[in-house]
């Protein structure tokens, strides 16, 4: 089985941000994923995107969490568990 990727979509001075990305370290020191940080404001695209939306948890490709996010939701995806 291949390691899930969880994609963190941020931006600086965003504290919803600051309190999920303590979060996703912790399941990282938990779990066995690649994780990879995005700044959405390096890309006109992604601010557009994700600009109110943020901070934007995706795993393998697809948005998992956004605004509060929920260690335990993330987990469960990361495992494979995937529950509403």
């Amino acid at each position: 089985m291949n390691k899930p990727t969880l994609t963190f979509y941020t931006r600086k001075k965003c504290s919803l941000c600051d309190k999920a990305i303590v979060t996703i370290d912790e399941l990282h020191n938990e779990l066995d994923f690649e994780l990879i940080i995005k700044d959405i404001d390096e890309s006109d695209e992604l601010t557009e995107k994700y600009g109110l939306m943020i901070p934007v948890v995706e795993i393998d490709g697809e948005e998992v969490e956004f605004g509060h996010v929920n260690k335990f939701v993330i987990s469960n995806r990361l495992q494979g568990k995937h529950i509403s």
